[in-house]
């Protein structure tokens, strides 16, 4: 059976969430929004590309920054209205040169903050 992006579950303005996720160890990196348009990009051409909604306009992670994310798979969950994007990431994923977008634990009712910016 032939992938349909058109046959994922998109909200009422067209987008479904994008988990991205490191492909060779499994860490979460960061989850951002696609329309049906970047899905089919992405699939084309291997670089993983987001819907900007604030912009409203594509981007392909790592244009601008030279953070790329290669996409390995994509994943849809059972219900059609997420996606897992598997990625080989360059870089830090997240705009604030952290590796994961996902760097402030809550413990014990307080906000830690677990992961530095990267170096360089």
């Amino acid at each position: 059976m032939s992938f349909d992006a058109e046959s994922l579950k998109f909200d009422d303005k067209g987008l479904i969430p994008a988990i991205a996720q490191e492909a060779e160890s499994g860490e979460v990196l960061m989850m951002a929004w696609m329309n049906a348009e970047a899905v089919r990009r992405t699939l084309e051409s291997g670089r993983v590309t987001y819907w900007s909604r604030s912009r409203q306009s594509f981007w392909v992670k790592g244009e601008s920054s030279g953070h790329l994310q290669e996409l390995v798979e994509l994943r849809v969950d059972c219900d059609r209205d997420c996606l897992l994007v598997l990625v080989r990431q360059t870089g830090p994923a997240c705009h604030t040169n952290r590796r994961s977008c996902f760097y402030t634990a809550v413990r014990e009712g307080d906000e830690v903050e677990i992961m530095a910016p990267m170096e360089g």
